[in-house]
């Protein structure tokens, strides 16, 4: 991550940054955008009931949903035999601005999984990039260049809604996903972009993203929909189960001048238990191997019995705390959800 006051860091256990320690920065950093947070809040009270209306009244378009997984360079070139044993054809993969010097071997990692692949390229934030806007045109014009060839489609931003990667405001997230597109539009038209890439239930972001008057607008909604916290996918929060999530996650979509029509599940996942410090969670939300199983067979066949998702992508293909490989001792051990998936893939 980046080094600005050494408050950013990177886990390379559970492939996320860091908590920030420094309370104090954190609380200044979002101090400057109170008033966004209170226009945040009362926006989301008008479009939520609107939304939830118009999930019943509303036809929408059907789709017929692409699974795929995601895979990261760090993870080795074991992964490639992996990939084709499970048959996936969709992947998408991490473009880290602060590895931006390393690009070369993020392209030749990508070609690596052959001509046959449809890869999306998930661009990764950092502060100073945040910060520093012409920094960032300078990269993504150049992350668009070397990919552009073997990716169409790029996720701009992951969890915009976390502090600790990055972003402290919309508005601040908007103006980062301004500058790509842009870009694109200057020098790649023929490329698409996704955002808002919101993580969880927090859908007073994903309505501030969706309704405004930036000039923005996203090919597809990438979400980051994780239910982990509740279990499995049935189970409720504030009301709402995943196919609740996604019905109303598509309102608002139909109903934004924002987006195009189309929603991108790009990452969700389950803690798997006794994998500390690897698992993403406290131990109290992890589950086991053959629940992680049934529950990503659960998600997936919610998410595609709703017509509404275009691309879901599991996250990921190796990590001893939530993939469907476990690496740890320089050994390769699928689990039992490796071969569901392989099944699933089948299927689909």
């Amino acid at each position: 991550m980046s080094k600005i006051n050494n408050i950013y860091k990177w886990d390379h256990h559970s492939d996320q940054p860091y908590i920030i320690t420094d309370k104090t920065f954190k609380k200044q950093q979002k101090q400057k955008y109170l008033l966004e947070y209170f226009m945040m809040f009362w926006l989301f009270i008008v479009v939520f009931p609107i939304a939830f209306v118009w999930q019943f009244v509303m036809r929408f378009p059907t789709t017929k949903m692409q699974v795929g997984i995601g895979v990261n360079l760090d993870k080795g070139e074991e992964q490639y035999a992996l990939v084709e044993e499970l048959g996936v054809q969709h992947l998408i993969i991490r473009m880290p601005l602060w590895e931006v010097e390393k690009i070369d071997e993020f392209v030749r990692f990508a070609k690596g999984f052959g001509e046959n692949k449809i890869i999306m390229i998930n661009v990764l934030q950092d502060r100073e990039h945040i910060e520093d806007l012409v920094l960032f045109q300078k990269n993504i014009q150049l992350i668009f260049d070397k990919f552009q060839d073997i990716a169409k489609v790029y996720q701009i931003g992951n969890a915009t809604n976390r502090s600790k990667w990055g972003v402290f405001s919309v508005s601040e997230y908007l103006a980062f996903y301004q500058t790509a597109q842009n870009i694109r539009d200057k020098h790649f038209p023929q490329l698409k972009l996704l955002g808002s890439s919101v993580i969880d239930f927090e859908y007073y972001y994903t309505a501030y993203a969706l309704f405004n008057f930036k000039k923005i607008k996203f090919d597809k909604l990438s979400s980051l929909l994780y239910v982990d916290r509740r279990g499995a996918p049935r189970e409720r929060q504030y009301g709402f189960n995943l196919k609740n999530k996604i019905n109303l996650l598509a309102a608002m979509v139909n109903l934004s001048p924002k987006v195009n029509n189309k929603i991108v599940i790009t990452e969700t996942n389950y803690p798997l238990k006794a994998t500390a410090p690897y698992a993403p969670t406290s131990e109290k939300e992890c589950v086991s191997e053959l629940e992680y199983e049934q529950y990503m067979q659960d998600y997936i066949d919610i998410a595609k019995k709703t017509k509404k998702i275009s691309h879901l992508y599991w996250h990921q293909l190796i990590a001893p705390g939530y993939g469907l490989v476990d690496n740890r001792d320089g050994s390769i051990r699928k689990t039992p959800a490796f071969y569901k998936f392989k099944q699933l893939i089948k299927q689909t």
